[in-house]
């Protein structure tokens, strides 16, 4: 029979890691934490460029739509408005509508012809109406440089000074906007020297 102690395999010596192994551990260990914090530093970069064209974007974004309601409103005036050479071109042509029904009115108030024409005059002064033409109300009230364009100032004891005496041309808006102010005449403070207006 064999001996078992001489069969058993020897033991072998375990190896000692050498100094050149531990660099090599080491000098991988460091790239690995080289990596990492390249990647991290990668991350914190790419993180800060999405914030900057995420706030570009909503800076952009917001600008769009503020030029897009500038331009809605820009064009919605400018419909408001586009009959505006036109009307400015008709009123001298209503002037002379309202200067023959004065004129008639004075010489044969019951004229038939004088009927058609005063006809013809509220259906112009109808249709500016509808197109948001109207006329601006100055007879009587206090001068409104805004409103009114003063021709002449005459003295007067019965109304307060400012107030206008006398509408010379109809003034016309449209809309909120001044078409063509009133020409008046405006009072002034005094009295009239023989009832003659003097030119401002």
């Amino acid at each position: 029979m064999n001996d078992p102690k001489t069969n058993a395999p020897e033991p072998r010596e375990v190896e000692q890691p050498t100094a050149e192994g531990a660099d090599a551990e080491q000098q991988a260990a460091a790239a690995v934490l080289d990596d990492l914090e390249a990647l991290r530093s990668r991350l914190q970069s790419a993180e800060q460029e999405r914030d900057q064209y995420l706030a570009l974007l909503q800076r952009t974004r917001a600008d769009f739509e503020n030029y897009q309601k500038r331009l809605h409103r820009d064009l919605a005036q400018e419909r408001r408005y586009a009959s505006r050479p036109l009307a400015l071109d008709l009123l001298p042509i209503l002037d002379n509508l309202e200067r023959a029904v004065s004129a008639a009115k004075q010489n044969n108030p019951g004229d038939p012809l004088l009927q058609g024409v005063a006809m013809v005059q509220a259906q112009f002064l109808d249709v500016l109406r509808r197109h948001g033409i109207t006329p601006i109300e100055a007879q009587g009230k206090p001068f409104d440089p805004h409103l009114h364009e003063a021709v002449m100032q005459q003295p007067t004891a019965d109304q307060p000074p400012g107030t206008v005496l006398q509408v010379l041309e109809q003034g016309f808006q449209m809309h909120d906007q001044v078409l063509r102010p009133a020409r008046v005449v405006v009072s002034v403070a005094g009295q009239p020297p023989e009832g003659e207006a003097k030119e401002g």
